[in-house]
C-alpha cells in the first residue's frame, strides 16, 4: 500500500496549498472547528421540520467531567447530529444541576482543612461561597463539553437555580400542595449527622461492617416468671437505642406467644415498662425469637408502631441531636456523648448491672451516606413529602398504553418494580444551597401550634417566617424536560421540544431521575416527558474494576483528548456502549486515533489523485451511469452501509454502529476499494473508466464523511470542507444519505 494510506502518522509538514497537512493533528484542527461551529450558531435548532429533542443529564456543578459524563453526552450527541443532518429540528438541551448536597460536601471538605464547617460562616456567607463555586465549576464543565464536541444549543443553556427555573420550581411546589400531593409529616428519615440533613433512600449505600450482637436480659415486670425465668433475652446491634425501647415483638405463632403477649418487661437502665406484642415481622428462628421495638430509631420498628399505635401505647422517643450526640431524652449520664461513645458506656453499664448476657461478633449491613460515607441514622423529624402512589399510577399507565418504551427490558422491570412499591418521597433537606421551600410559619398565640401557609410569598401580616429547609435536588431536576423549554409560560420551544424523543443516561439514575421526570411530567403537563428510555452500564477499567481515585485507575477525558484527540475518544465511547457495564482501555483510544489517521491519509491520497466533490461535480454526478464492476460494487456497499447504520442507530445499538462504520472505512473503503481503483485512476482501463472512478470516489468519500460525522465530527468536518472545496458551509448541515431499496 502506498504511503498516503499508511496507518501511522507521517512526519509533520505544512499543508500544500489547497490540500491537507502531511500529519493528522487533532489538537490543531479541533479547537478551530469548535470555535467556528459555536460562532456560527450551528447547534441552534432550526425551528422548522420534525422536532427531535434530547435533554442532557445536567452535570453537577462540583468539579470536572469524568468518563461517565463523556459517555452520557457522546451517545445522544450522535443521535442529535444525525437528526440535524436528516433535516429535523434537532435540539440537545445543555445545562448544569446545582447538586445541593454534593456542593455542600465539596465546600465542607475545603473548610475542614481549617477546622471549620458551614455553621462557622452562616447561611448568607455560605451562599456567596457556593455561587462562586458554581460560576467556576459550570464554566469548566461548559468548556469540557465543548472539547467533547457536544453539539448543544448553547444559547439556551440552563442552570437549575437560574431565576426563571427557580420561579418554576416554587410554582410546582405550590401547585402540588394545592392538589393535596405535598404534605408535611413526622416520619423516620435517613439522617446524615455530619451534613445534618435528611438524605434520600436512593442515596444510601449499604456496607457490610464487622460489628457485634449484644444479648441483653429484659426482666419481667411485677415479679412474673416464665418457665422459671425472670426475663427474656433480646439481641441488638445498637445497644444505645435501648434507652428508647417502646415494645417487644414476638411472632404470633411462636409457642410462647400465648403466655407472653400482653405481659410487660422493664427496659434496662431507664426502668420503663413496655408490652410484649404479637407481630409477624419477627423471624422466630433468629436469636431469641423476640425483638425490641425502638420506633424512633428503626424503619421496621416505625412500621410496627404505625400498625399497633391504636391498640398499644408505644412511645416515640428520639435519643439523638442533629449531630448524633445523646440528647435530653437520655439519662443524664449519657447526655452530650457521641452515639458510639454512648454505645460503649451503655454496654459497660449493662454488664455492671448483670444484664449483659453475651457479646458475639456479627457482620451486618449498615447504611452510609453516598456522598461523604458517614454512618447514617434513622431519625424522627418533620419533613415535606410528595405522595408517591397517585403519581406512580400515571407513570405505569404511560408504559401500559405505549406512550413510553424501553430500549432495555431490564429497565422496564426496574421501572415497574420501583413504581409498584413506591413510598412517599421526602423532598425536604436541611441544607442551604438549593431552592428554599415556599412555606411560611407563624406561631399561634397562646399555644404551641404553628400556622402554615404555602405560597411563593409570605402572606400579609407580621410574624411569618419562611421554612429554613430546601428542596431535594431531584425535585427540581425532575422538571428539566419542560422547564428548560419555557414552562409554565408556553411558547414555540415548549410546543416543539416537549415531549422529547428519548432520555439517555446511566442505569444507576433510572429511579433518581428518569422515573421522577415521568412523575412530574405526567402530573403537571399531562404528557410523558419522552418517548423512549435508554440506559447504559457503568464504565470499568480494562481489568473490569470500578474506577475510583483510591484505586488510581480514574481516567480524565480531557487528558485523553489532549493525547489522542476528541474524535478518537468519541469513537471509543460509541464502540463500547452497552446496557451492561463496559471495560475501557486507553489502547482502544489509541486504536481509534490510528483510525482517524487512516481516514486522514485516505483523504490525502484522494487529493493527490485530484479527486474532489465540488458543487459542480456533485451536480454532474449520476449514479445511474456508473458501469465499471468495481465502482458498482462500491455504490452498492455504501448504500448497504447506510441502511445498516440507520438500522443500528434506530435501535440504539451504538457499539454495533460504531464498529460497523469503523470496519467499513478501514477495510472496505481504504484497504479494498481505494487499492482496487489505483490502476483505474491511472488510466489503465481507459480515460472514461478513470473519469467515472474519480467521480464515484468523490461521491463515495462525501457520503462516507457524512456517515462518520456523528461519531468523529471534527476530522470529518475538516476533510469534507477540503474535499468539497467549500469552507463556507458545514458538513453538519448537509443532508444525511438515504437510499431507496
Amino acid at each position: 500500500m502506498s504511503t498516503p494510506l499508511a496507518t501511522a502518522a507521517s512526519t509533520t509538514a505544512a499543508a500544500p496549498e489547497g490540500g491537507l497537512a502531511t500529519r493528522y493533528d487533532a489538537g490543531a484542527l479541533e479547537p478551530v472547528i469548535a470555535e467556528r461551529w459555536e460562532r456560527m450558531e450551528c447547534f441552534t435548532p432550526s425551528m422548522s421540520g420534525q422536532p427531535y429533542a434530547i435533554m442532557m443529564p445536567p452535570p453537577n456543578v462540583t468539579g470536572t467531567l469524568h468518563l461517565g459524563h463523556a459517555l452520557d453526552n457522546t451517545l445522544p450527541d450522535i443521535l442529535v447530529r444525525r437528526a440535524r443532518m436528516q433535516g429535523k429540528n434537532a435540539l440537545y438541551q445543555p445545562g448544569t444541576d446545582h447538586a445541593s448536597i454534593a456542593v455542600h460536601v465539596v465546600l465542607e471538605r475545603q473548610w475542614a482543612k481549617e477546622g471549620k464547617t458551614r455553621f462557622d460562616f452562616g447561611r448568607e456567607t455560605f451562599m456567596e461561597k457556593a455561587w462562586e463555586w458554581k460560576d467556576h465549576s459550570a464554566g469548566v464543565i461548559g468548556g469540557q463539553l465543548r472539547r467533547l464536541g457536544i453539539s448543544c444549543d448553547w444559547k439556551n443553556e440552563r442552570f437549575t437555580m437560574d431565576p426563571a427555573y427557580s420561579a418554576a420550581v416554587e410554582q410546582v411546589f405550590v401547585e402540588l400542595h394545592k392538589r393535596g400531593l405535598i404534605y408535611r409529616g413526622q416520619r423516620l428519615v435517613n439522617w446524615d449527622p455530619k451534613m445534618q440533613t435528611a438524605v434520600s433512600d436512593l442515596e444510601v449505600k449499604h456496607k457490610q461492617v464487622n460489628g457485634n450482637l449484644w444479648h441483653v436480659r429484659y426482666k419481667f415486670a411485677g415479679g412474673f416468671s416464665y418457665n422459671g425465668e425472670d426475663g427474656i433475652e433480646i439481641a441488638t446491634t445498637r445497644p444505645e437505642t435501648i434507652l428508647a425501647d417502646g415494645a417487644i415483638a414476638i411472632h404470633p405463632e411462636d409457642p410462647r406467644a400465648k403466655d407472653l403477649v400482653g405481659k410487660t418487661v422493664i427496659v434496662p437502665i431507664v426502668g420503663r415498662a413496655i408490652e410484649i406484642v404479637a407481630d409477624d415481622m419477627v423471624d422466630p428462628e433468629f436469636g431469641s425469637g423476640m425483638v425490641k421495638i425502638t420506633a424512633a430509631h428503626d424503619f421496621n420498628d416505625f412500621a410496627f408502631y404505625q400498625r399497633h399505635k391504636d391498640s398499644v401505647n408505644i412511645p416515640l422517643i428520639n435519643l439523638l441531636t442533629k449531630d448524633a450526640k445523646m440528647n435530653a431524652n437520655c439519662p443524664e449520664a449519657y447526655r452530650g456523648m457521641d452515639r458510639f461513645a454512648a454505645r460503649k458506656q451503655i454496654v459497660a453499664d449493662l454488664d455492671a448491672m448483670g444484664l449483659l448476657i453475651a457479646t458475639e461478633p456479627h457482620v451486618h449491613n449498615v447504611g452510609h451516606a453516598e456522598r461523604d460515607d458517614t454512618i447514617l441514622e434513622p431519625y424522627l423529624t418533620l419533613q415535606w413529602y410528595l405522595k408517591g402512589k397517585p403519581l406512580a399510577e400515571k407513570c405505569l399507565a404511560a408504559v401500559d398504553n405505549g406512550d413510553v418504551k424501553f430500549v432495555n427490558n431490564r429497565d422496564e422491570r426496574v421501572y415497574r418494580h420501583w413504581l409498584e412499591n413506591i413510598q412517599d418521597w421526602c423532598i425536604s433537606r436541611q441544607l442551604w444551597w438549593g431552592h428554599r421551600i415556599p412555606a411560611w410559619f407563624k406561631d399561634v398565640e397562646g399555644t404551641s401550634e404553628q400556622e402554615i401557609y404555602v405560597g411563593e410569598k409570605a402572606p400579609a401580616g407580621e410574624g411569618w417566617v419562611q421554612d429554613e429547609d430546601i428542596l431535594d435536588t431531584w425535585f427540581s431536576s425532575a422538571l428539566w424536560p419542560f422547564v428548560t423549554q419555557g414552562w409554565p409560560n408556553g411558547g414555540e420551544r415548549l410546543q416543539a421540544f416537549y415531549p422529547g424523543e428519548i432520555i439517555m443516561n446511566g442505569r444507576d439514575i433510572l429511579p433518581f431521575w428518569d422515573i421522577r421526570m415521568m412523575m412530574m411530567g405526567t402530573e403537571l403537563t399531562g404528557k410523558s416527558p419522552f418517548k423512549t428510555i435508554y440506559t447504559h452500564g457503568l464504565i470499568l477499567d480494562e481489568h473490569g474494576q470500578k474506577m475510583s481515585k483510591s484505586k488510581g485507575n480514574v481516567l480524565d477525558p480531557i487528558e485523553l483528548i489532549n493525547e489522542y484527540g476528541t474524535d478518537a475518544l468519541r469513537m471509543t465511547m460509541a464502540s463500547i456502549a452497552s446496557a451492561e457495564d463496559m471495560r475501557f482501555s486507553v489502547l482502544k483510544v489509541e486504536q481509534n486515533r490510528n483510525f482517524c489517521t487512516k481516514l486522514w491519509n485516505a483523504a490525502r491520497f484522494l487529493g493527490m489523485q485530484g479527486v474532489s466533490f465540488t458543487d459542480d461535480e456533485a451536480k454532474d454526478f449520476d449514479l445511474r451511469k456508473v458501469k465499471h464492476p468495481v465502482n458498482l460494487w462500491m455504490v452498492g456497499e455504501l448504500k448497504s452501509m447506510f441502511k445498516e447504520l440507520d438500522s443500528y442507530l434506530d435501535a440504539y445499538e451504538f457499539n454495533q454502529a460504531a464498529q460497523m462504520v469503523y470496519h467499513f472505512t478501514w477495510g472496505t473503503w481504504c484497504d479494498w476499494y481505494l487499492e482496487l481503483t489505483k490502476p483505474l485512476l491511472a488510466g489503465q482501463m481507459g480515460d472514461e473508466v478513470a473519469a467515472e472512478t474519480k467521480a464515484v470516489i468523490g461521491w463515495g468519500f462525501d457520503n462516507l464523511l457524512r456517515g462518520l460525522n456523528p461519531f468523529v465530527p471534527f476530522i470529518t468536518e475538516h476533510l469534507w470542507q477540503n474535499h468539497t472545496a467549500n469552507d463556507r458551509a458545514f458538513l453538519i448541515h448537509q443532508r444525511w444519505p438515504k437510499y431507496a431499496d
